[in-house]
């Protein structure tokens, strides 16, 4: 989540969107804008369960990537019944739901850029500028597998336009190599593949992020030491639910 005077983005809407509702880091903006990087359930199952949906008046916008049918005839696919219970039209905000355009585009004070990366399905990563600070968020993906020479050529390599010298690179990390070697396409990283995009890019700080449900809080600490993040020539922390950090 980043935010300016008056808007505040959230990006992707996993079950961790809940969270943001008793938690006043919403309140006082007149604007919600939600970027989906695409439509995988767990990217997208805490939308039924924002509550400024429900409030009268309140602006909401969610924008997500094209497709062959429009954004919210692809949403209604999860929020209706069987699946869930309430549909997009029972929604009480002020609602948008608009398709990410394919060239910058602004809101608020943010520049937004958006491209499409390398994972199963149209899915996006963003790179967000505001007041001299880059963000750059691309949690599922796989660079390694859509280029030629990764890490070496930086034109061959998905994403690197959106992560060239950003100030904070949040990237997807979930496995180990060894348990890369069997889920090579599954369009997630490995560590090492994570790490070698971030030097690639020349990114300034990286978290690590979209961590494999199997492994654990010890599990995870012990990976980040196997991989000596703590010793890199940038700044490399694993995501952590609730964490806050300032760019």
């Amino acid at each position: 989540m980043v935010n300016d005077d008056t808007n505040v983005l959230i990006l992707d809407a996993g079950s961790g969107i809940r969270a943001l509702n008793d938690s006043g880091l919403i309140d006082g903006y007149q604007e919600i804008n939600i970027l989906l990087t695409h439509l995988h359930m767990d990217h997208i199952q805490g939308l039924g369960f924002f509550l400024p949906f429900f409030v009268p008046g309140r602006k909401v916008n969610i924008w997500g990537p094209s497709g062959t049918s429009h954004l919210v005839e692809r949403l209604n696919r999860y929020l209706s019944p069987p699946l869930f219970p309430v549909r997009i039209r029972d929604f009480k905000c002020d609602l948008g739901i608009l398709d990410i355009p394919m060239k910058p585009f602004r809101i608020g004070t943010f520049a937004i850029y958006a491209k499409y990366i390398c994972h199963p399905g149209p899915t996006l990563g963003f790179r967000v500028e505001n007041e001299g600070r880059t963000i750059t968020y691309i949690p599922d993906h796989e660079p390694a597998l859509a280029s030629r020479s990764f890490p070496d050529i930086p034109q061959w390599t998905s994403g690197y336009d959106l992560a060239k010298d950003t100030d904070l690179l949040i990237h997807d990390a979930q496995f180990t190599d060894e348990e890369y070697k069997t889920r090579r396409g599954w369009g997630h990283s490995s560590y090492n593949h994570a790490l070698a995009f971030a030097r690639l890019t020349n990114a300034r700080r990286m978290a690590l992020f979209h961590h494999d449900p199997s492994h654990d809080d010890e599990r995870l600490e012990q990976i980040y030491a196997d991989h000596d993040c703590g010793n890199m020539d940038f700044d490399v922390f694993l995501s952590r639910e609730g964490e806050t950090v300032e760019v």
